[in-house]
C-alpha cells in the first residue's frame, strides 16, 4: 500500500499553495502549520533546495473523533500535504494517505475516520 497520493498541476508553485488551501478549506480543513522547506534548508544548512512547502492540515471534528478513539494519535496528526516544484518546473501536490498511517496503530475505530479523511484529501488532490 502506498502511503500518499499525488497529482501534478499546471499551476505555478504559489498558485498551487493558494488553490490547495482553498480546496482544503472547502473540505473542512484548516492549516495548523506551513513549513517552507526551501527557506529552512537555506537558513539551517545553507543549501539551495527546490520550492517545497509542507501544509499541516487538520479537520477539527475528525481530529477530535480520532483523539477520542486513540489518545496518542496526536503523534500522527495533522495530515500533511506537500506542494513541491521539480527541477523541470512542474508542480506536484501530494497528501498523506491517512488509512495507510492509521493501520500501523492497530485500532479499528480509527480506520473509519481515516477513510473519511482519505476521501476528503483525495477530493482535494483530484480537484487540482
Amino acid at each position: 500500500m502506498t502511503y500518499y497520493f499525488s497529482k501534478s498541476t499546471q499551476l505555478n508553485f504559489e498558485e498551487s499553495i493558494s488553490v490547495v488551501n482553498e480546496k482544503l478549506s472547502a473540505e473542512g480543513f484548516g492549516i495548523l502549520s506551513e513549513i517552507d522547506v526551501k527557506s529552512k534548508m537555506k537558513e539551517k544548512l545553507d543549501i539551495d533546495f527546490r520550492n517545497y512547502t509542507i501544509l499541516g492540515a487538520c479537520n477539527p471534528s475528525y481530529a477530535y473523533r480520532a483523539l477520542q478513539a486513540e489518545p496518542h494519535i496526536g503523534t500522527m496528526l495533522p495530515c500533511n500535504v506537500v506542494v513541491q516544484e521539480w527541477e523541470d518546473g512542474k508542480v506536484e501536490v501530494a497528501a498523506i494517505d491517512p488509512v495507510a498511517s492509521m493501520q500501523a496503530v492497530g485500532n479499528r475505530d480509527l480506520i473509519s475516520t481515516a477513510e473519511i479523511i482519505r476521501e476528503k484529501l483525495q477530493k482535494v488532490i483530484a480537484g487540482l
